[in-house]
């Protein structure tokens, strides 16, 4: 046995960007923290997209943000094109989406980590966890040395027994070349961890010069560029400009020629990959109707010539992968610097978890980021911000930190995680949340910035700001709701050439504004007092709240009826066989997830109304009996 070092806390198993912000939050909430990494190279990498964000991703980034996490300040330091996506629909699906620079983008976070106080960074493989009675206790590297430690947050990504397939090809391997993590699945297994198999895939990257971009689509960033994070003061910048380009009817059939040879489609991988990112080779089956498909070419930085091709993730072989590559319009001469390639990995089944992210097998034992069976940088990222917070919380002595889905994406998230499961990896969508209207990307600091303040992780000073902004919001609204505008011959010209009635009386503000035609910049001229807000973001917050009021009113009643439910704690251990009216399928199914409530314990499928009925009625009864006894 190698030297023992303690003087930690929590181990945090991995660098990317669940391990990131789990280490970053136990840190900064006073515990003593080391991030260990398989190569300090490979901390916070974007293996596959160069992008952060994206539709319901980009409403994680902001709720990190909001929060107190460092993933949106890391990404508005390092974006190179910045778009908001589904501008043509209403405001609860709009999402930031940024292509970052992704060299610069993992420089920038390892540094946040190297001067962070209470945070050390190790790179060595952890290969076993240890635990006694029942609580972890150490973590062990491949090098023999234990450290002593009184919780563990895995966040292990796809390397944890990787597998890369490419073609007839198959070795074991991380994403970029990088080796896999062997030694730890057969440590969480003696622990009572079982594990499964997920599978996810990245296109090829090529170089820039054999590309003809004169053949391609522009896709310009918008002007002026949003940033992630609330607190920052200057919008990010768009240096780059992405291209669209389309397969073809001749790029598909070199795929379908070729489909025996992929490794997929041969029965060589037999894990399950993710439904809403599928592979080139996945869309030509599963959509066979489609005479094209889009392949978005983005740059993976500023001082690279690696394009990425985001939608032509593939296993095919690299003969294969260049002739279909070379088919496709302004791709005749692409020369590949990295081939496409599918990857299987070790994760674990989040039905183990609890809403805290700790497994209920092994007290202070987290799990976070596609190790719980999750896919994407951003979901990732959230999980491992609310496992390091429980981490920290349970080391001080303080409540679990959980987040009900009526309040947040990240909540939704992790509510699914743990009580539905996921049978393949998890993405996050706008339309997994029933509150979408509530929790928009635009109002996450609103929803979550004192709770990040209570936490510990949102400064004095910010905090004071958010106040300020809150404070004009409200203010504005008011206003608004009080005001009236006079009859005019002009306001009634505005109103027509806006295509809506005009009045024939003075009008509030406020109904004005709630008219689907009309803007808070076309009204406000004819305001006789009051001046404009000087803050966007406040006018932005006035429009949205006034225009959906009567929706928002609704989510809002919805929203407390689901606290209601989730207020009624179950305790551990409940005795689900013995109470009476639990049909066979809902008693195993709640004595497997052992729901923390009831609002948990009606999500679960498998449970219906009537034992919803039923378990009310017994915990009733039982609270009934225990103040008897009291008496």
């Amino acid at each position: 046995m190698k030297d023992t070092f303690s003087g930690f806390d929590v181990a945090v198993i991995g660098g990317g960007h669940a391990g990131v912000e789990a280490a970053m939050a136990a840190a900064r909430l006073g515990v003593r923290t080391i991030l260990f990494t398989l190569t300090l190279d490979g901390i916070a990498n974007l293996p596959c997209n160069p992008s952060i964000g994206g539709t319901a991703k980009g409403h994680l980034v902001r709720e990190i943000d909001a929060l107190g996490g460092v993933m949106g300040i890391a990404a508005d330091a390092n974006t190179i094109q910045s778009r908001m996506l589904n501008l043509g629909k209403g405001p609860a699906v709009h999402s930031l989406r940024a292509q970052i620079d992704r060299q610069a983008y993992h420089t920038y976070v390892k540094r946040m980590l190297e001067r962070q106080p209470n945070l050390s960074v190790r790179q060595a493989e952890i290969t076993a966890v240890e635990a006694e009675n029942g609580r972890v206790s150490a973590v062990r590297t491949r090098l023999g040395v234990r450290y002593p430690v009184r919780a563990v947050v895995i966040a292990t990504g796809t390397y944890l027994n990787g597998e890369i397939h490419v073609g007839e090809v198959s070795y074991p391997g991380g994403p970029d070349g990088v080796a896999p993590a062997v030694g730890l699945r057969d440590s969480l297994e003696q622990l009572g961890i079982p594990l499964r198999r997920f599978k996810t895939g990245t296109p090829s990257r090529v170089h820039r010069r054999s590309i003809d971009f004169s053949q391609l689509e522009e896709q310009r960033g918008d002007e002026p560029p949003v940033p992630f994070s609330f607190a920052a003061k200057e919008p990010p910048q768009n240096l780059v400009c992405c291209h669209i380009a389309y397969t073809n009817p001749d790029a598909h059939r070199v795929i379908l020629d070729n489909l025996d040879r992929s490794p997929i489609y041969s029965g060589r991988i037999h894990a399950i990959g993710p439904r809403y990112c599928p592979s080139i080779e996945d869309k030509l089956v599963r959509f066979a109707d489609k005479p094209r498909h889009q392949c978005f070419v983005e740059p993976m930085g500023l001082d690279t010539d690696e394009m990425y091709l985001q939608g032509l993730s593939s296993s095919l072989p690299e003969d294969v992968q260049i002739a279909f590559l070379r088919k496709i319009r302004g791709f005749e001469h692409i020369e590949i610097m990295r081939n496409a390639y599918a990857i299987e990995y070790d994760c674990c089944d989040p039905l183990d978890l609890r809403p805290t992210l700790e497994f209920k097998r092994v007290a202070g034992l987290f799990g976070a980021g596609q190790f719980n069976g999750t896919s994407g940088y951003e979901e990732a990222a959230a999980q491992g911000l609310v496992a390091g917070i429980n981490a920290a919380h349970q080391i001080l002595g303080r409540e679990p930190f959980t987040l009900a889905r009526s309040t947040s994406y990240i909540g939704t998230l992790i509510d699914d995680l743990v009580t539905k499961g996921c049978s393949e990896p998890y993405r996050m969508m706008t339309s997994r949340s029933e509150f979408r209207l509530l929790l928009r990307q635009d109002n996450a600091d609103l929803r979550l910035t004192p709770t990040g303040h209570a936490l510990g992780l949102i400064s004095e000073e910010r905090y004071q700001a958010f106040c300020k902004k809150k404070r004009e919001i409200d203010e504005e609204i008011s206003w608004l709701e009080l005001m009236t505008i006079p009859l005019s011959a002009e306001l009634n010209e505005m109103l027509v050439s806006r295509g809506t009635t005009p009045v024939s009386t003075g009008v509030k503000f406020a109904d004005l504004l709630r008219r689907p035609q009309l803007s808070y910049a076309d009204i406000f001229p004819f305001s006789p007092c009051q001046a404009a807000p000087q803050d966007p973001a406040v006018i932005e917050q006035v429009e949205i709240q006034i225009k959906y009021e009567g929706y928002i009113q609704k989510q809002l009643a919805e929203a407390r009826e689901l606290y209601r439910l989730e207020s009624r704690k179950i305790p551990r251990g409940l005795p689900y066989a013995r109470i009476d009216g639990l049909r066979l399928e809902a008693r195993e199914k709640l004595a497997r997830i052992q729901p923390e409530n009831v609002g948990q314990a009606s999500r679960i499928s498998g449970v219906n109304p009537a034992d919803i009925s039923a378990l009310l009625i017994w915990l009733a009864a039982r609270e009934e009996r225990k103040e008897n006894d009291h008496d």
